[in-house]
Parts: C-alpha cells; sequence; structure tokens
C-alpha cells in the first residue's frame, strides 16, 4: 500500500512573510494585520453576521438542530445536542481559480 500523499498547509505567519515581502513592510506588521483581520471576522461572526470577503467568499454562522444519531460501535440511538457551525460558501472568482 502507498503512502497517502501530505497536502502543504500555509500558516498565519507564512501568509503575513509573503504579504510583508509583496508590500514591503516588516513582517511584525503583516502578522498583526492578519491577526486582527482573524479576531475582527470572530467577533462579527459571534454577533450572527455574516461576513462578505470579495475575492474569497461568505463565512456566517449556522444552527445544527438537536437530532437522534448513532453509536457505530454498538448500534444503539444517542441525542446529538443542538450546535452553530461556521459555514463558508467560496467566491466564484474562488472557485473557477482552483
Amino acid at each position: 500500500m502507498a503512502a497517502a500523499e501530505t497536502t502543504p498547509t500555509v500558516s498565519l505567519r507564512q501568509l503575513a512573510a509573503t504579504l510583508a515581502e509583496k508590500h514591503e513592510m516588516p513582517k511584525k506588521l503583516a502578522g498583526a494585520v492578519l491577526e486582527d483581520l482573524v479576531e475582527l471576522v470572530a467577533e462579527h461572526l459571534k454577533n450572527g453576521d455574516k461576513v462578505r470577503i470579495t475575492g474569497l467568499g461568505i463565512l456566517q454562522v449556522r444552527s445544527r438542530p438537536a437530532r437522534t444519531g448513532r453509536n457505530p460501535a454498538t448500534g444503539e440511538p444517542i441525542e446529538i445536542k443542538a450546535s452553530k457551525k461556521i459555514a463558508f460558501r467560496p467566491a466564484k472568482d474562488l472557485k473557477e481559480a482552483v
């Protein structure tokens, strides 16, 4: 059996370094701007707002109702609590680029 290929993961730090280089700014400043962006997005999502980032997509919180599931090991029914999840809908430009 062949080993599974691993997909590289790009971190916020790597994005900041690339932005800093591209815009001739200090890496620390680019990192701080990206961290603030993440905090602002989280804050707006907490408040129930949709966040639209042109060219990237839309983030929004969706409620998942309580439901009955099954324990895969025993087949016994279990109650799954209601929860919230963050949904992402990519922008058309992003979909076409990928």
